[in-house]
């Protein structure tokens, strides 16, 4: 049936029980994707019938349909005629695991980032008001999860205030579930108070009540006070109608039926409606029921029928932190650990098993968490507040304000930084070496392995005058590459024959910077490879050491404008050093998704390609005054072999 399905047009044609073998079929196929792709399980095996209904209740694309965080949105893919594209999941030619504008007329917001759906509805609502498009209306499917963040109550304020918004708010609610009795009176008193005839008559009711003497204004609050009170005790509307929405539910989200007939009056209503659904994450998929913690939120390839994951990796950078992170804990009382609802992917999980007083799980709320964590400093502990990196930018004014303008002892550790691949644009952490290299006070470490991750994490809680953090990508840790030496804080990995080129590697890029070299030295180039460890602030000495080169070329997984290399072009402009640095990196742009390898093929961020680069660049005619490197200089006679 599901081939059958090319737009949402072909839904409204469907009996119940139709769509009933519909979500079965959905679902299966689902599972079966997404175990081979890897992906977002969980939460779209719990969305499936509510997706059914609000394709036949709404008239999309004319009307619009944003989702918040978008990771739910398989459903709506699929229904949207792009089913083929599920072979390649999150993989290039392949349908995106976010909404995207590219691939469909239906997908509006693609940022992927939590709790901005909100907004972006209001908005969209106004615009459609003003622009007098009042017969279209915006639906905006948000989860519990959401809710957790700022911005969301930020919006439904400004939202609550709108009275001629076509705006229907869908609060996907899968942490929590209703008996059928209680479920059945709130759905009955929802109508009643949802109803535009039942409004018109309140607005009547009290202009009448209003005008009789002494005792008119006091029956109108009692009547109208009554049917909230009793509505107050049946369902967990009053927070949102104390904003002024009206709210409908709770409505059993699986349940087609049930859910058009609570759309449809939110639809028919023409000012703001909030209806309140309540699902299963992981529905019919028992390894995902199984699952207590994340119900299959996320998952990685799996063998369809067990759920056990079939990729069998190495050690990863996040298990390398966390398990530091516990040992670091247990010898210093001081450290505490926060997340903004991401405690396993983050891997503080381990940590909160083992210190739960001192883990703070704050929801989906990284402004909060980096404010609270400069408290936390202010009253003598040292808190690690560890985030994705791409979620990081959502807190830059309290990183800037709050902790560093404070000198706060706050470290931050930077997950899946650099490059990810497969998540799309929104989830790329390419922004931070930018962003935090024009934060005054803020010491930033990129440990090429997991050893530097181990060090230089102590070394980051050490520092307790001011922030820290640390930075690294995702997946498994690179083997160690042991220094020949450590010049100041810098460590030479490789060294070459000739003063050609000084190769500048940053973090996890250290491998192929090595083997690179190595080439180079077959082609007649000596490159000298080394790795600053910290690279804000950056080691003076890398001035004296770049005064013998040819030229300094800097590998980073960032983007290049106002990366490290441009601090190091600055650094050399301000020591009045004349040696070219040439940079290699992320272009000034957003990288659609594909694999990670795939990504840097096409940036030329290969051993190849890199080779290619030195090559070239160490051609120039620039003439070096050869000077002492610092009080070491490097033995010419040594240098180290290539890796392959």
């Amino acid at each position: 049936m599901l081939d059958n399905i090319k737009s949402p047009e072909d839904l409204k044609a469907l009996s119940y029980n139709q769509l009933e073998d519909l979500s079965g079929e959905i679902r299966k196929y689902l599972i079966e994707q997404v175990s081979k792709s890897g992906g977002h399980l969980g939460p779209n095996l719990g969305v499936v019938e509510l997706t059914i209904a609000i394709h036949r209740v709404f008239e999309s694309p004319k009307d619009v349909v944003v989702f918040d965080t978008g990771h739910q949105s398989y459903v709506h893919k699929l229904l949207t005629g792009r089913s083929l594209g599920f072979n390649k999941l999150r993989q290039r030619g392949g349908v995106a695991g976010y909404p995207n504008r590219q691939e469909s007329e239906h997908d509006v917001v693609e940022n992927s980032h939590a709790s901005t759906a909100l907004s972006w509805s209001d908005g969209i609502a106004k615009g459609f008001s003003l622009t007098n498009q009042k017969d279209r209306t915006v639906v905006c499917v948000v989860g519990d999860g959401a809710l957790t963040g700022g911005m969301s109550w930020e919006a439904l304020n400004n939202i609550a205030a709108s009275k001629n918004e076509k705006l229907v708010i869908i609060v996907n609610d899968n942490e929590r579930s209703y008996s059928p009795t209680i479920g059945g009176v709130a759905t009955y008193l929802s109508t009643l108070r949802t109803t535009s005839g039942y409004e018109r008559f309140l607005d009547w009711g009290k202009g009448v009540l209003e005008k009789t003497p002494v005792v008119g204004q006091p029956i109108y609050e009692t009547l109208h006070g009554v049917k909230k009170g009793i509505k107050d005790i049946v369902a967990p509307q009053g927070m949102f109608e104390d904003l002024g929405l009206k709210y409908f539910g709770p409505v059993d989200g699986h349940n087609i039926e049930a859910v058009e007939k609570a759309l449809k009056i939110a639809k028919d209503y023409d000012a703001p409606v909030l209806v309140h659904v309540i699902t299963e994450k992981g529905k019919g998929y028992a390894p995902a029921i199984q699952d207590e913690a994340e119900k299959f939120h996320a998952v990685g390839v799996v063998d369809p029928e067990t759920g056990v994951p079939l990729a069998k990796g190495g050690k990863s950078w996040t298990s390398v932190f966390s398990d530091e992170l516990v040992k670091i804990g247990s010898e210093r009382k001081d450290v505490v650990a926060l997340t903004a609802a991401m405690m396993g992917p983050t891997g503080l999980d381990k940590f909160q098993k083992s210190f739960p007083d001192r883990t703070f799980d704050v929801g989906i709320a990284e402004q909060h968490a980096t404010t609270a964590a400069a408290g936390m400093a202010y009253a003598g502990l040292h808190p690690v507040f560890a985030v994705y990196s791409t979620f990081l930018n959502r807190a830059f004014d309290q990183l800037l304000l709050d902790v560093a303008l404070h000198k706060a002892g706050v470290t931050f550790v930077l997950d899946r930084a650099g490059i990810t691949g497969d998540d799309g644009p929104s989830h790329n952490g390419i922004w931070d070496l930018a962003l935090t290299g024009i934060v005054p006070t803020l010491h930033v470490a990129a440990p090429r392995d997991g050893q530097q991750l181990r060090e230089t994490l102590r070394e980051a809680l050490d520092i307790s005058d001011a922030p820290s953090l640390i930075r690294f990508p995702k997946g498994v840790v690179n083997p160690d590459i042991p220094a020949f030496e450590r010049r100041d804080g810098v460590d030479v990995l490789y060294r070459g024959e000739s003063a050609d080129i000084l190769l500048v590697s940053i973090g996890a890029f250290a491998a192929i910077a090595v083997e690179a070299a190595g080439q180079a030295y077959r082609e007649g180039v000596g490159v000298t490879v080394i790795d600053p460890r910290w690279v804000k602030p950056l080691p003076e000495s890398l001035v004296t050491m770049a005064q013998r080169y040819k030229s300094v070329v800097v590998l980073e997984d960032g983007i290049k404008h106002g990366g490290i290399a441009s601090t190091i072009s600055e650094l050399f402009r301000e020591s009045q050093l004349n040696v070219p640095v040439h940079s290699i990196g992320v272009p000034l742009t957003f990288l659609e998704h594909a694999k990670r390898n795939e990504i840097l093929e096409d940036l030329g961020i290969t051993v190849q390609n890199i080779t290619r680069s030195l090559v070239t660049w160490s051609s120039s005619d620039f003439v070096v005054d050869i000077k002492e490197e610092m009080q070491h200089p490097l033995d010419e006679s040594e240098h180290r072999k290539p890796l392959r």
